[in-house]
């Protein structure tokens, strides 16, 4: 910790910024005072809109001086997405925790879904603050529902969709300049219905795209690109809260891949250790499947063969975690074609968001893959336009990503002021 301090301080010193502010600002909250909150939120959080909306609390940037640390989680549900507010007592309310969700339909506008995010906020800070003086200036107000709107959740009798979602789009563009065009188009489609013990779910979307590159006035190299993949699973929950099966399909096409059609059909179980109510905090699941794929290459593969049917599994196994000190991912897949054990294809891969000390957080992500199973490889040897266009796929045995982070935020420990200007 000294060696951190002076090289904090060494860092003030060269910017020509007193250390002073940093060793005198009170970080301790007296019993009097406004109710201090941390808020942790990664994605489609808008924190600026919770500032202005929720203005009786201090908004903090570090949660060790924070009074309360409100854990913002989102997964998908079948009608939107689900939203988790957890609500953790620090300081003298440490040993409290709420718990509050709601859930944003896909048919919302982002202005809605952040004005709910807003409200489930406001309600679960009530509590905390109502042991504040600030509760004595708040006032609660209600707003009675229309006559003719039923309340509460709609039940399967009254839902004319019977919890189907639909989503479909579709877009396209094009750019050049005077010796090289281009233009795509792509499209996707979707079907979701979720219900307590059932999960069904289709989805896909497809690609084409054409880049035409002059070399001369004579010639020029033309790049086209088609792609599709459309899948589908139905599962349905075994027990309440710790088992699964189902059934899986996909069809799928690509010319980088060399593949002209791919029909693979699988079934599976899965496992939980916690249940699946917690998915917002932690998981950790096992899923295994066996099935068979069948394919049609475009060109004589590197066996020789136009077509091909194997049968093949695959086990999953991966953790995540979500807790006040950040977050963490970890996964493993294996999967292989049950007649050549050789054929085979293994992948690792992680994410890892972490609070080391006060203001300073550290993020990194990464994965490492084992490819023996590129049965798909065009055979001959590929052209130098080919290669450079990355039209076609490349025999490889590996792959591999990494990427690495940190930051460090120091100062003034309060955050509630938003000042939208530009200036300039």
């Amino acid at each position: 910790m000294k060696s951190t301090f002076f090289a904090v301080a060494s860092l003030c010193v060269a910017l020509g910024v007193s250390v002073e502010p940093l060793l005198a600002q009170d970080t301790t909250r007296t019993s009097n005072s406004t109710l201090r909150v941390f808020l942790d939120c990664s994605r489609r959080c808008d924190r600026d809109h919770f500032r202005r909306e929720v203005p009786f609390v201090n908004y903090v940037r570090d949660r060790r001086v924070a009074d309360v640390h409100v854990l913002i989680t989102q997964q998908r549900s079948g009608a939107g997405n689900e939203y988790t507010f957890a609500f953790i007592g620090l300081q003298e309310f440490a040993g409290r925790a709420d718990t509050l969700r709601f859930i944003a339909s896909s048919t919302n506008t982002s202005n809605e879904t952040r004005d709910a995010q807003t409200r489930t906020l406001a309600l679960g800070l009530i509590p905390f603050v109502a042991t504040t003086p600030v509760a004595q200036r708040l006032r609660i107000l209600y707003t009675p529902p229309e006559e003719e709107r039923r309340s509460g959740v709609v039940g399967l009798e009254e839902d004319p969709w019977n919890f189907w979602v639909f989503r479909i789009g579709i877009n396209g563009g094009g750019g050049g300049e005077s010796q090289e065009r281009s233009f795509s188009i792509r499209g996707s489609l979707s079907a979701d219905r979720i219900t307590e013990k059932w999960k069904i779910e289709f989805d896909g979307g497809g690609s084409a795209s054409r880049r035409t590159i002059d070399i001369d006035e004579d010639s020029s190299i033309i790049d086209d690109r088609r792609n599709y993949e459309f899948e589908g699973r139905i599962v349905r929950s075994l027990g309440l809260e710790h088992w699964a099966a189902g059934l899986e399909g996909s069809v799928s096409a690509s010319t980088f891949t060399n593949q002209d059609f791919e029909l693979r059909v699988a079934g599976g179980v899965e496992y939980s250790l916690f249940p699946f109510s917690e998915s917002t905090r932690r998981q950790l699941t096992i899923m295994y499947s066996i099935g068979v794929s069948r394919f049609n290459f475009e060109e004589p593969t590197i066996f020789g063969v136009t077509e091909d049917t194997r049968a093949n599994h695959r086990l999953n196994v991966s953790y995540e975690v979500r807790q006040p000190w950040g977050s963490s991912n970890l996964s493993v897949d294996a999967r292989n074609f049950l007649d050549d054990f050789a054929l085979h294809r293994v992948r690792v891969s992680g994410r890892l968001r972490f609070r080391v000390a006060r203001g300073f957080d550290i993020n990194a992500n990464g994965s490492f893959t084992r490819i023996k199973d590129q049965i798909f490889l065009q055979g001959g040897d590929l052209t130098e336009e080919e290669i450079l266009l990355q039209r076609r796929q490349r025999e490889t045995d590996f792959e591999y990503r990494l990427n690495f982070g940190f930051s460090y935020t120091f100062g003034s420990i309060f955050s509630n002021v938003v000042n939208p200007r530009r200036g300039v």
